[in-house]
């Protein structure tokens, strides 16, 4: 029993907790984000695309107001709760863009009527393109980074800010919890019960879904279709968009590339292994979120033996780095393979609307 508790509350188990959430909530909010386009109607493919933009354009915010000299003020003078503040702000930049850049696929699926797959391949292929084409011209080169220092040091949690010192030791919550964690990730988990509620609690959310389910029925009591679904079309973009940003700031060191590592993707296979459902969704999300995790540091995971020796076990196996970093892709293909058919996608989905067509 001793052992057990000693495994439960390990560095290794720490670790694996609190990089666990770091990968599970971007994909959260992502996700929702495509339930939100679905649910009206609406085929979202460009999650990945609006990663991208909202990682573009939230890492140049951070660098602009780093040069602003704004940050540098606060970091200074140790106010923590003002470099919260701006990323806050800067979350909602780029989900404020992200929406902005959704327009393009709301226009061409809702007013042109065009195929939603097609629409939402084409902003995949436009975005990394465009955001590459700023960086080159913003910084010279490809990648887009913070001006000076790094993610951590500036936007993360540590025991030091409450008090405790480099080698005191804190509690199993605190230091999973609290310690070297990111603010924006449980903004980001208070974001999406929000959103979630607002879906399926509110008259608003109500009528969203009716445009998704039968928007020829919803139309007859006086909804505007078109206007609901150019709603959750610009709401999955500002979630996709801040989802980006997020991603990039906790797991890239608030670099920019034209690339988020497929979690665009990720996050349709999340919703649809999720059956549309947010509740689901996280815990699909969490699954991803612990193969993410293992894939990127299978080698630093071990457990205690009955004499209190780690046992890196993953590491032992010997199998090639390959195969782990593949691990969450294969694992997406397995569990859609199984649960695809059983999943319900809104009857309307994909569908353009015709008033005349009953």
């Amino acid at each position: 029993m001793d052992t057990l508790w000693a495994n439960l509350t390990s560095g290794s188990m720490v670790f694996l907790i609190r990089q666990t959430l770091i990968y599970a909530v971007p994909l959260m909010v992502v996700a929702l984000a495509g339930i939100y386009a679905e649910r009206s109607g609406v085929i979202n493919l460009a999650l990945e695309g609006h990663m991208i933009f909202g990682a573009f354009i939230g890492v140049l915010f951070v660098r602009l107001v780093q040069q602003w000299g704004w940050f540098e003020a606060a970091y200074s003078a140790g106010n923590w709760l003002s470099l919260q503040g701006f990323v806050l702000l800067t979350m909602a930049v780029a989900a404020i863009l992200g929406a902005v850049f959704s327009l393009l696929l709301a226009f061409a699926a809702i007013n042109l009527r065009a195929d939603q797959t097609v629409g939402g391949t084409a902003l995949n292929l436009l975005a990394p393109a465009l955001v590459l084409f700023f960086i080159r011209m913003i910084a010279q080169q490809n990648t887009l980074q913070m001006a000076t220092g790094d993610s951590a040091s500036w936007f993360m949690l540590k025991k030091s800010m409450f008090g405790y010192g480099r080698n005191d030791e804190v509690g199993f919550l605190f230091d999973t919890f609290v310690n070297k964690v990111y603010p924006a990730t449980y903004i980001c988990i208070l974001i999406f019960i929000v959103m979630s509620v607002v879906l399926y609690k509110t008259r608003f959310g109500l009528r969203l879904r009716s445009c998704g389910e039968n928007p020829q029925a919803a139309d007859s009591l006086g909804i505007h279709v078109f206007k609901m679904r150019y709603a959750g079309v610009t709401i999955s973009g500002a979630l996709a968009g801040m989802g980006g940003f997020v991603y990039a700031m906790t797991t890239t060191n608030c670099m920019a590339n034209g690339d988020v590592a497929g979690f665009g993707f990720l996050a349709l296979a999340v919703m649809i292994f999720g059956n549309w459902k947010p509740l689901s969704v996280a815990g699909a999300a969490l699954l991803f979120g612990l193969f993410k995790c293992v894939a990127a540091s299978y080698g630093s995971l071990y457990y205690l033996n009955g004499g209190g020796e780690k046992v890196f076990f993953l590491k032992e196996l010997g199998l090639n780095t390959n195969f782990y970093r593949l691990l969450p892709y294969l694992i997406t293909l397995i569990v859609l393979a199984f649960t695809s058919k059983s999943s319900r996608a809104p009857k309307a989905e994909g569908i353009p609307y015709d008033k005349g067509s009953r």
